[in-house]
Parts: C-alpha cells; structure tokens; sequence
C-alpha cells in the first residue's frame, strides 16, 4: 500500500494565528520556529499510522507556504518528502505516484467559514472558489486532483468546521480527527499537541484498514470560477488563455479535464499578485 500526505499548517492543534504560520516575517521567527516542529509532528504521527496499516511507501509534500517547513531532520525516516517551491501541482505534488490513498494532515476550513481557525482557500485574496457551482476551499481543489488520478483521502485533519467541509464534500467513508474547535478565527480550544498526535496514528491506521473509499470526482466539463477580492487581481487573472471575465471579481474556465481546471486555477491564483 502506497499513501501520500499532503501536510498543511493552519490546521495543526494549537496554531490560531498567522504569526504562527509565517516563515517570511523575522517578527514572527520565534513562534513559527515551535509550530513548524508540531506541524511535523502531525507529519510524523500521520506516518506511523500509515505504516501500522502495512503501507510499504509514504510521501510527504509540505503544503504550507513556501512550503519549506517541515524540519527534515525530524521527519519519520519511513517517509520521503517533498519541499520547496513553486511547485507544478501545489500542494498535492507528488499525487500521480500510484498511490492508494491520502491523507490531509493540518489542513482548514474554505475562505468565508465561520467558527473557523484562519480560514482561507489558498490566500487571502481569494474569496470564494466554485466548481460547477459548488463552493470548495483547498480540501475540495486538492481532493479533486487525488481523484483524478483515482486516489481517494482516507482521513482529513483539522479544525471541527474542516472535518464539517470533509464530511459534505467527501462524505462519511473519509475519516476525519478534529484537533480544535474554533472560539473565533483567530482562537481555539485545542488538544494537547501529543494528544493530537496520537489521535492522528490511530485514525490514519483504522482509515487506511478499511474499505477503500471512492476518490472525489468532479464530473465534466468542469467549470472553476474564482472570485477574488480586488477587480485588479481579476483583472490579471482573466490573462489565462480561455478563461472568461463573468463579473468584476470574477474569473470564470471550463475545460472537461480537471488538470486542465487545475493548471487554470493555480495560474489564475499567480497572476492575481503581479499588479
């Protein structure tokens, strides 16, 4: 059994606010130092439970940021990893490996969630991403991909509004272990961090033991329409080849290929910055 996990940050138990989660900023440096070694812990636990299960590989890829984080050093030596950035397929680099199942470890709830730890859907400016009508946040965009390549996500880790968004994306065959819930965007009521550790072990071990759930499917023609904060960010986004301007922040592409969509979109997220 071959399992890929895709490791974010804002999700990870006791990381409420962005100065936590900031490797760019040197005022944030000695609090982004202690919560980069509790996001690989979360790695870590994600891989033990994996390898409990049989898995014979593990792939890691750190999806936060510049996706730089996860400290080497301390990662289970029975994972490969994948860091750095840009990468061509984001945060779910790696995903066309042949494997069998993913796990999202640290990840949270879609832009515009309420009772939601630091919700956003790939950055700040981005307000809303649909796909054919519906609207996901990185959960959906990422699982989407998985599924193209028919890798189902066995288990989602997160806040209570995230393991909410898995349920009615995913449905109830994708586990989920829920490390906080939300006093507002920028607090929580959070697990110890090795409590949380240990619930990701055994919940990553029971998902990958049970029957295979069916990947996350976006039917074609797939339509992404992005609606971005600033009719500027829009403005440069409509530069992608095919894509339609449907509305003063809103940029529109349909293709019937969902890496096509996915090309689309992260170009459109790039473009939206250079203005």
């Amino acid at each position: 059994m071959r399992v890929y996990i895709s490791v974010d940050m804002e999700g990870v138990a006791g990381v409420v606010h962005e100065d936590q989660t900031n490797p760019t900023d040197p005022r944030c440096a000695p609090e982004y130092a202690r919560f980069r070694k509790l996001m690989t812990a979360e790695a870590n636990a994600a891989t033990q439970g994996a390898l409990d299960a049989g898995a014979t590989r593990v792939l890691v890829n750190d999806s936060h940021w510049t996706m730089r984080n996860l400290l080497a050093e301390e990662l289970h030596e029975g994972a490969e990893l994948v860091s750095g950035g840009p990468k061509p397929r984001s945060m779910m680099e790696g995903i066309d490996g042949g494997f069998d199942a993913a796990l999202f470890i640290g990840y949270h709830a879609r832009a515009g969630t309420r009772n939601a730890v630091l919700d956003h859907t790939y950055a700040d400016r981005i307000l809303d991403v649909r796909l054919n009508g519906r609207s996901v946040g990185e959960l959906g965009l990422n699982a989407a991909l998985a599924g193209l390549f028919d890798v189902p996500v066995a288990l989602v880790s997160g806040d209570s509004a995230l393991a909410t968004e898995a349920h009615d994306l995913l449905g109830d065959e994708a586990a989920t272990v829920i490390v906080k819930e939300a006093v507002g965007r920028h607090a929580a009521r959070s697990l110890a961090p090795a409590v949380a550790c240990r619930r990701i072990r055994e919940a990553a071990t029971k998902a990958l033991k049970r029957r295979r759930p069916k990947p996350f499917v976006v039917e074609p023609p797939i339509t992404l329409e992005v609606d971005f904060s600033k009719t500027v960010e829009a403005e440069m986004a409509e530069l992608v080849p095919e894509s339609v301007r449907t509305g003063g922040r809103t940029v529109a592409y349909k293709h019937h290929d969902y890496h096509e969509v996915f090309r689309a979109w992260r170009a459109m997220h790039n473009l939206a910055t250079v203005w």
